[in-house]
């Protein structure tokens, strides 16, 4: 390989910087109409009567919907993973067919004018009398109402290894701790934005969205029309990172008032749209309890979890996932259970699961490790499994070993004073924090057309979605060196509906899934030109196709034909379910964490980070770093300022907005340094693990651990706040 591993630019870092990529607020239409949302402001109960006519006399309005005056729409599909499309729907609400509320910030109406300016001044004016009805909104008091969730086989439920209970009680050193995370929202660069347009009874769709293909079948199913009749184009979106996996109300309530005003429409969501429409990440209540002999090995690891849905939609999160492989303890017990609440359903967010799961794992750890006075490195090198503690599988791929072995040298971990509050640099405590990564590796089916033309140029075509991690250049990569030419030789069309189908940009597994349908394409394309040349002579591809008197040569890797669908979807499932009865797959790494501490304020600055990954094969050293290092940043939210503020009494989101929902800035992060292991994992397509939510996973109890060796103080409630610490 030449191309692949290469750190070279992005194919598409031009238009975006300079401004020339439209995204999905941005795609002129002649008459061309703006939409604003009106949000309910009750958690749950029927709408009695809707004031609208203050807003339908605001200058330039065109209609204001209602349930009372708006088009049919098809209920959600009900949601299964033998249908992978369904898992799209972020809730299940009829929007405008009826007078039922179900969160507050449910769009109860639209207002459609001719400028946004006009349809948001109208929709301030809107209001409705409600006749309100009970709703429990308050996680921590519906705590005793969960129930465990069911597993399926893409999310495994309760597990379970010996007694481990018992062992606990029987154990010389045993801990028994309690965390919680807050709940978190997205604030992508580019919120939320639809430009839909009809003709006749097709529907076109610009959208920021990372399901291009789900999120047609979803739409071709509530507009009650042939999914070859919608198109989506994303071809550029401004992040998403699970967010923008779902279909929210926005979307629909697009294309509805769309179809309803007979103009094309544009709705962008405002930053508190976002908050009030578009699910973000469950809080959880985990409980983890450790048991161990006085040398360190485990022998009891009980991992419990509660998070939320909403009662119309929203999915369970794999909180104890990382638990199952990533310590080899003698008896384990694991359960996952879920209360439903009167609130917006809950959604994908930067590693579901693992990354609060991963929080209060190794968090424990570090403390089991200042339990027995022995280095949280070495806690965890004598309790590296060397198969799946769960069931006794290999490891597909695992260099956890070596990763802590190249962090510990590169980030001087040997200079670490284990005593808390016993390092200092100047007036600062200064602590050092280590902890695991962990994520699933997953390969979903991709269908690839990949055409050389006589000139030598290369097309690769796939509708897969691009968010900013550079997944048209790793896609150039892998076809130029499957191909044996030059990487500016290569040319990717993607985002777009009408283009081959794709799985959605989630799981981490966009990468390796298409890269799986261009190495198939490419190699079927190979072996058509060799039965070509032994026809017609020639040596080159060129040669070949000039003989041939062709103008290019194309292969495909799948079929988008219904039947074509359906069969790859049962072989994927096929595939998915045999690879799980002999493997675990997953990316992995150690994060290292150095902060120093305000002894008089609390304040806490991360002042050093190293992260060192094993992700497989690495296609763009570049983008790879850039992917890791976000994961990182985002982890470092998480651990420090961001929260979610619901009042436990309304329902209601009481940060919507960045002006009180505190994300890192710059000032706020420190010279992040990436390292890969570079090693492939022979059981995935080209070896490729996946970068996009690994890097996030682990980085919120290595911060915590480092601030409790800067100052002895445990803290087991995310975020770590100033009042945490005084």
């Amino acid at each position: 390989m030449t191309v692949i591993g290469r750190p070279l630019d992005r194919v598409d870092g031009r238009v975006k910087t300079t401004g020339a990529a439209r995204f999905a607020a941005e795609h002129p239409y002649p008459g061309l109409a703006h939409a604003a949302l009106v949000p309910a402001t009750i958690s749950r109960g029927r709408i009695t009567t809707l004031h609208t006519g203050e807003a339908s006399a605001v200058p330039g309005v065109i209609a204001v919907l209602t349930h009372l005056n708006a088009p049919e729409l098809k209920p959600a599909p009900k949601v299964t993973p033998l249908r992978l499309s369904s898992l799209v729907s972020g809730t299940s609400v009829g929007y405008l067919q009826t007078d039922e509320v179900h969160w507050d910030g449910q769009p109860i109406a639209v207002v459609v004018a001719e400028t946004s300016a006009a349809a948001r001044e109208a929709a301030a004016l809107v209001r409705a009398d409600y006749a309100p009805a009970p709703a429990m909104v308050d996680f921590a008091a519906a705590e005793a109402d969960a129930r465990p969730q069911r597993g399926n086989p893409l999310m495994p439920g309760e597990a379970k290894k010996g007694d481990a209970e018992a062992a606990l009680a029987a154990a010389p050193v045993a801990l028994d701790l309690r965390y919680t995370t807050p709940p978190h929202h997205h604030n992508a660069l580019e919120p939320h934005a639809t430009t839909a347009v009809w003709d006749g009874d097709r529907l076109t769709v610009h959208d920021a969205t990372q399901a291009i293909d789900w999120f047609r079948a979803h739409l071709a199913v509530r507009f009650g029309i042939p999914a070859a009749d919608v198109r989506v184009l994303a071809p550029f979106v401004g992040g998403g990172f699970g967010g923008k996996v779902s279909i929210w109300p926005g979307t629909i309530l697009a294309a509805l008032a769309a179809r309803a005003t007979g103009r094309p429409v544009r709705l962008a969501l405002t930053r508190e749209d976002v908050y009030r429409t578009v699910g973000g990440r469950t809080p959880s209540i985990q409980r983890v309890a450790l048991g161990a002999t006085r040398d360190g090995k485990l022998t009891a690891l009980v991992h419990t979890s509660v998070t939320r849905t909403g009662r119309v939609g929203g999915l369970p999160e794999q909180v104890t996932s990382q638990s199952r492989h990533l310590y080899d303890a003698e008896n384990i017990f694991l359960r996952q259970s879920i209360v439903p609440l009167d609130l917006l359903s809950n959604t994908s967010m930067r590693a579901p699961g693992e990354s609060i799961g991963t929080f209060a794992l190794e968090a424990a750890i570090d403390e089991l490790a200042c339990e027995l006075d022995l280095d949280p490195i070495e806690l965890r090198m004598r309790n590296e499994p060397a198969v799946n503690p769960m069931d006794g599988k290999k490891f597909a791929h695992r260099m956890l070993r070596e990763a802590y072995a190249v962090g510990a040298e590169r980030f001087g971990w040997h200079e670490r004073d284990p005593r808390p509050r016993s390092m200092r640099d100047g007036r600062w405590l200064v602590g050092m924090g280590v902890a695991s990564a962990y994520h699933p590796s997953w390969r979903f089916a991709a269908n690839v057309t990949v055409r050389l033309s006589a000139d030598g140029t290369v097309l690769v075509r796939c509708g897969f979605q691009e968010m900013g991690m550079g997944g048209a250049t790793a896609q150039a990569q892998i076809a130029a060196d499957a191909l044996g030419v030059p990487f500016e030789a290569v040319r990717v069309e993607y985002g777009d509906s009408a283009l081959p189908m794709s799985p959605n940009a989630g799981g981490s597994a966009q990468t390796a899934s298409v890269a799986g349908g261009v190495l198939e394409a490419c190699g079927r394309l190979k072996r058509s030109l060799a039965a070509m040349a032994r026809r017609t002579g020639g040596d080159t591809p060129e040669t070949i196709l000039r003989r041939a008197n062709l103008p290019y040569a194309e292969a495909a890797a799948g079929s988008d034909t219904r039947f074509g669908r359906i069969s790859g979807q049962v072989r994927f499932m096929a595939n998915l379910l045999r690879e799980q009865r002999r493997w675990v797959k997953a990316a992995s790494g150690a994060q290292f964490c150095e902060v120093r501490v305000d002894p008089d304020t609390g304040e806490v600055r991360v002042s050093r980070w190293l992260g060192v990954f094993d992700i497989g094969t690495v296609v763009n050293a570049k983008t790879a770093a850039s992917q890791l290092r976000g994961g990182i940043v985002m982890g470092l939210g998480m651990a420090l300022s961001e929260e979610t503020l619901v009042d436990p009494r309304t329902g209601r989101i009481m940060n919507a907005g960045l002006a009180e929902y505190h994300v890192p800035v710059h000032a706020d992060i420190p010279p992040i340094e990436v390292s890969f292991l570079d090693d492939p994992d022979p059981t995935m397509p080209l070896g490729i693990l996946g970068a996009g939510e690994v890097g996030i996973t682990g980085v919120a109890a290595a911060v915590a651990n480092a601030v409790h060796h800067a100052t002895g103080t445990r803290v087991r409630d995310l975020p770590i706040t100033l009042d945490k610490l005084l």
